[in-house]
């Protein structure tokens, strides 16, 4: 059982999502293999004239930056599949099949065997209330997010929309944000390889160990805060 690493208010996490919003993106942009830019992730976020952007670039940024917005906006509602749509339009508007909408046909997945089913709505959602059962926040939000990569509900952008998902349940608790380092993108990915293959959890501690990040309010009144 993954304890919750940080102790924070909705308030301190929503704060701490803010002030790091363009690195939060830039990161999950690089999740998706783009060859972007901290730099260009900022003048993209901020609207900023690029000399010869990437349109699809600039579409994942804008999207992703539209879809923190959303889940912002709607940090208290309730998670459900509906919920889980919303965000998923936000994110692949313009860049998957469709948006918004469950996948009706099949897929493979790069790296791996494994073919995910087409999934069922009813299924989804009765899969995703069982989850929600889990008592710690951040292994719910963990579990969450790997059974919606491996469902592969849309047709593209699965792992945006699920580490948001997840995101939403550690920010609305205070429980700091999952995201993953550039430097351990080759990590994740043979992780999340074997756990698409084979189930291999290996993936839970690598993402509790390396990939959470949160701050430490206690010594407000002194001003001073240890965020990591």
């Amino acid at each position: 059982m993954f304890e919750n690493k940080y102790n924070m208010t909705q308030e301190e996490n929503i704060f701490l999502v803010k002030r790091n919003i363009v690195d939060y993106i830039y990161k999950s942009a690089r999740l998706e293999g783009l060859n972007i830019t901290y730099p260009d992730t900022y003048a993209i976020y901020e609207q900023a004239q690029l000399q010869n952007a990437d349109i699809h670039s600039v579409n994942i940024v804008i999207n992703l930056k539209h879809a923190w917005q959303e889940l912002l906006y709607n940090i208290n509602e309730e998670l459900n599949i509906d919920f889980i749509k919303k965000i998923h339009r936000e994110v692949a508007r313009g860049e998957a099949l469709t948006w918004g909408k469950l996948r009706t046909g099949v897929i493979g997945i790069s790296g791996t065997d494994y073919i995910p089913p087409i999934p069922n709505e009813q299924t989804a959602q009765k899969e995703l209330e069982q989850l929600l059962q889990i008592e710690k926040h951040t292994q719910r939000a963990i579990k969450i997010m790997l059974w919606g990569m491996k469902s592969q509900l849309f047709w593209d952008g699965n792992k945006r929309t699920f580490m948001l998902t997840a995101n939403k349940i550690m920010v609305q608790n205070g429980c700091g944000i999952i995201s993953v380092l550039p430097e351990n993108l080759s990590k994740f990915n043979k992780f999340l390889s074997d756990y698409y293959t084979n189930g291999d959890l290996a993936i839970e501690q690598f993402l509790y160990n390396e990939c959470i990040s949160g701050c430490d309010f206690s010594n407000e009144t002194s001003k001073q805060s240890k965020c990591q």
